[in-house]
């Protein structure tokens, strides 16, 4: 029998076939996540992949595709209702709420990295074990907090190397502004319902902002010259808007407001903004996005505390890095590859080894006794900028010899030298 993983998951590996898969990139997007995420004061939460179904359904809503069509949920031994968790800013409120980090702090900044789980259609970027990274605000109602969560989104893409970034946002308004909207759309749509798609009708009397996400191009043209919702916000929340897109401007982050943009998720009930590339301008992709959700805390029983968040894949930033073809190399590059030329020279070269990586370089030791014709081409193949070669006569003289996997210059050097000349040269 031949051992498969299961549809819509993969292995993450060294030197992947697939290389969106290669373990390295996975390392670097991950390591710009978790800088980026302390450059703005974000500590890091982790929680469990799967939590009780009711968790989901009352937050992200029963009537989201997610919960209603997509969620890994299962029984236990005990018969208790799980599901793996479909997405991450449900379990971190519940861990925020279950350990009372309200009562410590007046405000948390919080992020994670994880698998989620979605049973969907496997295409480029969506998996049905994906992997976010998300951060969540919690406690601060200031359209300040809106923009740096937007700030730390674009600022994560950057530091990644991606461009062609287009950033979307809109307003969904109040809980009461929004069931005016909904009235008003209903009003609209109703003498053209048969002319929905399958989804948007039952969408239609579920979750009526839905339908505004739509793909089908039936829909779309239906909806041309619906009701706006920024036209229905109360007061509070115009400013509240207003304030995110004039600071964004003052900070040069250019953005649309797209009126049709309300994400997938039933919490959000303010600011909405969403991530796109447009790299491939026949189909622009999703990054991420987010938004702000001032009343998921007391849907769950909490206090009434204002937050916003959003997450982004790391197989959607990696895959797009890729097709931009941006991706500079050096990031995943070894400082040195020590290649000893006769066995009883191993404890040098790992005691040399030794004291590079305590100057935080990083560094391998070819182990296996390859000639030097075999060892160079394998010191280039795991992406060295140096090799050193450990020779007799050189070691009887204090020096290594040092060569250059680029330019192919070659100099020798004592120890002492040998740390700091690759220090300078490694970054």
């Amino acid at each position: 029998m031949e051992m498969r993983a299961p549809k819509g998951v993969f292995d993450v590996y060294p030197g992947a076939k697939e290389r969106w898969q290669d373990s390295a990139l996975w390392q670097f997007i991950e390591n710009i996540a978790k800088n980026q995420a302390e450059l703005f004061n974000f500590k890091e939460i982790r929680t469990p992949i799967f939590e009780h179904l009711e968790l989901f359904h009352k937050g992200v809503g029963e009537g989201s595709d997610i919960v209603s069509k997509e969620m890994y949920q299962f029984q236990d031994k005990a018969g208790r209702d799980l599901a793996l968790r479909p997405e991450g800013t449900a379990a971190v409120i519940r861990a925020y709420l279950e350990n009372k980090l309200y009562s410590t702090e007046k405000s948390s900044k919080l992020f994670y990295i994880g698998p989620m789980f979605r049973y969907e259609r496997q295409q480029s970027g969506r998996y049905r074990q994906h992997h976010q990274f998300g951060a969540e605000a919690i406690g601060i109602s200031s359209p300040y907090q809106d923009v740096e969560i937007i700030d730390l989104a674009m600022s994560l893409y950057k530091a990644a190397g991606l461009n062609h970034l287009n950033l979307l946002i809109n307003c969904v308004g109040s809980p009461e502004s929004r069931k005016n909207y909904i009235a008003s759309l209903k009003e609209f749509l109703e003498p053209q319902f048969d002319l929905l798609s399958e989804d948007s009708k039952a969408r239609f009397h579920k979750n009526m902002l839905r339908i505004l996400d739509s793909k089908d191009p039936q829909d779309q043209k239906l909806l041309s010259g619906c009701p706006n919702i920024i036209d229905f916000l109360d007061d509070q929340k115009k400013d509240h808007f207003d304030t995110v897109c004039s600071k964004l401007k003052e900070l040069d982050i250019s953005y649309k407001i797209e009126p049709k943009l309300v994400r997938g998720l039933d919490y959000y009930d303010s600011t909405v903004f969403e991530i796109i590339s447009t790299h491939d301008t026949k189909t622009p992709l999703s990054l991420g996005g987010g938004g702000r959700y001032d009343g998921l805390i007391s849907t769950y029983g909490g206090p009434q505390i204002p937050a916003v968040g959003f997450g982004t894949g790391i197989e959607r930033i990696i895959q797009t890095l890729i097709a931009q073809n941006n991706f500079n190399e050096k990031n995943l590059s070894l400082d040195a590859y020590i290649i000893p030329m006769q066995q009883d020279q191993f404890s040098h070269a790992y005691q040399l080894a030794h004291t590079l990586r305590q100057h935080n370089l990083s560094v391998d030791i070819d182990l296996m006794g390859r000639k030097l014709k075999n060892a160079i081409p394998q010191a280039s193949h795991q992406g060295a900028r140096f090799a050193i070669i450990l020779g007799e006569d050189e070691l009887k003289q204090g020096l290594y010899n040092l060569k250059n996997l680029v330019t192919r210059q070659e100099l020798d050097l004592k120890k002492d030298a040998i740390v700091d000349y690759i220090s300078k040269h490694s970054m």
